[in-house]
């Protein structure tokens, strides 16, 4: 089961990030406005923080749908992701706007998002909402789909180019 989703205002009604990692059979849709927006997550970034914030606010609880390693592998090609699917999902879940954590192993999140039911289904600006993978099953639920602007300058693809280039000059870091 989900469990209980957190309350920014109560504190103390904190999970452990261990907690916040269910599997797809733990769903059970708790009270409140769920939200939903998926992705491989790979190297965390204020980009990323400042995106599932905003999506956080749209709801009560935020259900992040991360690709598994295999799947980040098929859509980012052979040397992504660069952190495995555990260190991903476990830094998510330290986030506190972020409620659950559901690893997933196909190229869409579409299956996951039938069994989440999310009121709120999000993507990055870099999604136009005709292009959201999962729209019309929350359309039809009576929920709607939103993309939101990216926080400009920031991009995993960009921090990988620059520590390669970093290292190819011979920085240390």
């Amino acid at each position: 089961m989900y469990g209980t989703p957190r309350h920014p205002s109560n504190p103390q009604e904190s999970m452990n990030t261990e907690q916040k990692i269910i599997s797809p059979e733990q769903i059970a849709r708790p009270g409140g406005k769920v939200v939903f927006t998926n992705g491989c997550f790979d190297i965390i970034h204020p980009g990323h923080v400042d995106y599932l914030e905003r999506a956080r606010s749209m709801g009560s609880c935020l259900v992040v749908g991360l690709n598994s390693d295999a799947s980040v592998r098929r859509l980012k090609g052979a040397l992504r992701p660069v952190n495995d699917q555990q260190s991903r999902a476990r830094v998510l879940a330290a986030l506190a706007c972020v409620d659950f954590v559901i690893i997933f192993d196909e190229d869409t999140p579409l299956e996951l998002i039938r069994k989440v039911s999310p009121d709120v289904l999000v993507k990055g600006g870099d999604w136009s909402v005709d292009r959201i993978v999962g729209r019309e099953v929350v359309e039809a639920a009576g929920g709607t789909v939103c993309s939101i602007p990216l926080l400009a300058g920031y991009s995993t693809t960009g921090t990988v180019e620059r520590i390669v280039a970093m290292h190819q000059r011979g920085g240390n870091g």
